[in-house]
């Protein structure tokens, strides 16, 4: 699995998103939309999500939490990186 975008947002305060990123598995699958969003314990990993008629959002990835873990720390150090 490898990180294939990173796409770091400005910080303007308006939102909690600090980035989108792609992600590529082994098998040459892509999966668009992953996040990095500025939580009050630091950035955190938050897999695509989809509003539902309900107003809730819904992850349409779920990830096994050590694959979760490690996606995470693959992100934030692609993030501080290009952040630079």
């Amino acid at each position: 699995m490898k990180i294939i975008r990173m796409n770091p947002l400005k910080s303007d305060g308006s939102g909690k998103t600090a980035a989108f990123f792609d992600i590529q598995t082994g098998d040459g699958i892509v999966i668009k939309g992953f996040r990095l969003i500025n939580g009050s314990n630091g950035l955190f990993l938050s897999s695509p999500d989809q509003k539902g008629k309900d107003g809730k959002y819904y992850e349409t990835v779920t990830l096994p939490k050590e694959m979760k873990s490690e996606l995470e720390r693959m992100a934030l150090d692609e993030f501080n990186k290009t952040n630079k």
